[in-house]
């Protein structure tokens, strides 16, 4: 039988995490590609700059790539105004809305969730706590309504795909939906470990506020003798950059050869947040580069402790400063070779062969009996427990 395929994703306005398991899962299934928006700059310098994107009617409003945050409350009839009844397959990658495709039953869909929707769930509060008042009041309904929006919307998928243990189980949290984990891919060849290193402390990210880089700045601020070069940009660069001393170093947004070359020198690679997974630490681990991370989230599942890294329990400043100087005790005991070898399990090869393993095995078993693969998804759409408000 021949099949026709879509890809559905949420938005292309940068490289991020999530924008390379797009492409892995492109390089699989080149097909049609649907998003809310595209940035019509980022796109002409990318790898998506020869492929059909089709962006939502989003795409029509001014300087959208600016203001797609502030339209929230329109990515439901975005998304869902989507026709794709010509296709088979439906593959999405999705963190907010691109699971919410409308699919018909002669359909597969196969989501892979780098997370359920944040500002929805678990993370709503660090959304809402500097608004008071009626805009608070307005911006709590507006959430309970996605909620229940992105809840109803993921019993339209047939398979889930988590992108790490700690993101399968806040699908099962959010959802009720049990799911397949499949490490993101990691291109880990482009980083060579060096004998020689520099004497800096590095992190790589957006500057944004659950990345908590304003954290590890501020931690450097109690060693005015080490040397901190931050990588990235963001909303939060100037706000962070008012905390830094002049032993933190700010170098915005780098080539990714240049990336390369500060992890692969780097001491060690500070990583402060509580992550779905986090692929920075893990190319730094590739580089042979020992990282000091917080214990929550994927950090957990990609660090080995005592082996490629250490943890800090707290995101606080005593918490970050005590694992940096436990790290200069037990620095000579990291390896380059071992970390390096760790990192090799979350390699693009490794994405490739699950990943697509994970598709046809599951095309196929809808293939061969899809009035089985129905009654599957009628059973799930029956009324379960309904989200908390």
């Amino acid at each position: 039988m021949a099949r026709k395929t879509a890809l559905v994703h949420d938005w292309l306005v940068g490289l991020g995490g999530g924008e390379k398991v797009l492409e892995a899962m492109y390089g699989l299934y080149p097909s049609p590609l649907y998003v809310l928006l595209k940035d019509a700059g980022y796109i002409q310098n990318s790898f998506w700059k020869s492929v059909d994107v089709c962006p939502s009617f989003l795409q029509k409003i001014p300087r959208i790539e600016k203001i797609y945050r502030q339209c929230l409350p329109m990515f439901p009839k975005a998304i869902e105004r989507f026709d794709l009844s010509p296709f088979d397959l439906i593959l999405s990658s999705s963190h907010a809305a691109a699971k919410n495709v409308r699919t018909h039953e002669e359909q597969l869909h196969i989501c892979y969730c780098n997370t359920p929707m944040r500002y929805a769930w678990d993370l709503k509060e660090q959304y809402l706590r500097n608004m008071t008042g009626a805009k608070r009041w307005l911006a709590e309904c507006l959430l309970r309504s996605m909620r229940k929006w992105d809840y109803a919307g993921s019993f339209g998928v047939d398979h889930f795909i988590a992108n790490s243990q700690y993101i399968g189980q806040r699908i099962q949290n959010a959802y009720g939906r049990p799911s397949t984990v499949i490490y993101p891919p990691v291109d880990i060849h482009p980083f060579q470990n060096r004998e020689k290193r520099g004497g800096f402390y590095l992190t790589v990210s957006r500057l944004v506020p659950y990345k908590k880089v304003d954290l590890i700045v501020k931690t450097f601020q109690k060693f005015p003798s080490k040397h901190l070069v931050v990588i990235g940009d963001g909303p939060e660069r100037d706000k962070i950059q008012e905390l830094a001393g002049k032993n933190v170093e700010f170098l915005g947004t780098l080539a990714g050869e240049a990336v390369q070359s500060f992890l692969a020198r780097a001491r060690a690679f500070i990583f402060a947040a509580e992550e779905d997974f986090g692929i920075a630490p893990v190319e730094a681990q590739a580089a042979g580069t020992p990282v000091i991370a917080f214990g929550k989230g994927g950090a957990l599942e990609t660090v080995k402790e005592g082996v490629s890294g250490l943890f800090f329990s707290e995101q606080t400043q005593e918490s970050l400063c005590a694992a940096i100087e436990q790290f200069e005790k037990e620095e000579s005991a990291f390896d380059a070779k071992q970390i390096r070898a760790h990192a090799l399990q979350f390699s693009r090869e490794r994405f490739d062969l699950e990943y697509q393993l994970f598709v046809e095995t599951k095309w196929e078993k809808f293939y061969a009996n899809p009035d089985s693969c129905r009654r599957q998804r009628q059973s799930a759409l029956a009324p379960l427990a309904q989200p908390s408000p």
